[in-house]
């Protein structure tokens, strides 16, 4: 993350006779609170190792309104005998409304397939956020896969 303000003002000094805080100072330092503060900020990650079925819509974060980023990483950790396909699905609630979208199926079947997508969302108080695959593995070896799954708040 950077951040694009001046630098501070060194030649300053940083309080007055008086022992305030001088105005340059004031105002720098106001500029670098309210950009952190600004800052879109982890509210919740999810990691899922070595599975090898689907998972039904699983909670990533409650229902407090605002906008969020949600993204995925998935790998395929083992492949499949024949072939396999891997699906993540994010869900939440705009305006009173149950949204979704997903991602492109991962069809790859090998142990180098990747897969990764991010979203930028409205989601409102009535639901939380969730985070669901959808997963089929042909052949006699099951497809296991690896999943990151996080949301960022943006603006709340």
């Amino acid at each position: 993350m950077s951040f694009t303000f001046a630098p501070p003002p060194i030649r300053e000094r940083f309080d007055a006779q008086d022992g305030t805080t001088r105005r340059p100072w004031v105002e720098w330092l106001t500029e670098l609170v309210a950009q952190v503060v600004s800052a879109p900020s982890r509210v919740r990650s999810a990691e899922v190792a070595g599975h090898a079925a689907s998972i039904a819509a699983t909670e990533l974060a409650d229902g407090t309104a605002g906008i969020y980023r949600l993204t995925y990483y998935a790998r395929i950790s083992t492949a499949a005998v024949t072939s396999s396909s891997l699906t993540v699905t994010f869900g939440w609630t705009d305006g009173g409304v149950a949204c979704s979208v997903s991602g492109t199926a991962i069809t790859g079947n090998t142990t180098a397939t990747t897969g990764t997508g991010a979203v930028l969302v409205q989601s409102d108080a009535s639901a939380p956020i969730t985070y669901a695959t959808t997963y089929a593995s042909n052949g006699a070896g099951e497809m296991t896969y690896t999943l990151y799954v996080m949301v960022e708040a943006v603006a709340l």
